[in-house]
């Protein structure tokens, strides 16, 4: 990694930790996602924001605790996240995933893992990587990002629960198709499962 690499992840982690006390102190219930989360779980650093998933209700007091800290708050088009920046540094707090409202269950679930210098809830490994495929769309479907993170994760999965809840999503059952074919699944995925989520 560039030294310029080396300075942004520092960056972000350093935003990740004034989220994270930030939220622990106002009491607001969250749990890392995105790719700071796979960093958690053993995956390489390729980070270029930090994603929270909060429970739609305590989006008013992240907010709150954001501001106070002096982040800049904006409103974007989409109905499933607010945005909120340090400095230059997105922050993004999904709420809902797919149509589907983040809840107190999934956060819940969330594991106690060092990220950087700070023990934070990170999504479950399951949890996180279905929260990457269901999303997926013809717009949307970088399969190309997905695999490293993947793999770095793949032991920490329960691979046939991914392919339960996501067994309507012809993106996601061609995605577990690939790591099958490339050997990071020893078997196929079986969606025989409950496919209720979150």
């Amino acid at each position: 990694m560039s030294s310029h690499g080396h300075e942004v992840t520092d960056a972000i982690l350093d935003t990740l930790k004034r989220v994270s006390s930030g939220f622990k102190d106002a009491g607001v219930g969250f749990a890392l996602a995105g790719g700071c989360a796979a960093y958690a779980r053993g995956a390489a650093p390729s980070l270029h924001d930090v994603d929270f998933v909060l429970t739609e209700r305590d989006i008013p007091a992240a907010l709150d605790a954001l501001s106070a800290m002096g982040f800049r708050l904006a409103d974007p088009p989409e109905d499933w996240l607010v945005k909120a920046y340090d400095d230059d540094r997105l922050v993004d707090l999904i709420f809902r995933i797919s149509d589907r409202p983040v809840t107190p269950e999934l956060i819940g679930r969330a594991e106690q893992l060092k990220a950087s210098a700070v023990i934070v809830p990170v999504l479950e490994a399951t949890d996180l990587v279905i929260s990457w495929l269901l999303p997926m769309s013809e717009h949307a479907c970088d399969y190309g990002g997905l695999l490293p993170q993947v793999r770095a994760l793949r032991e920490q999965v329960d691979w046939d629960r991914v392919a339960a809840v996501t067994a309507g999503s012809p993106y996601a059952f061609t995605f577990l198709t690939l790591l099958e074919r490339l050997g990071v699944l020893n078997r196929p995925a079986v969606a025989d499962g409950d496919p209720a989520w979150p």
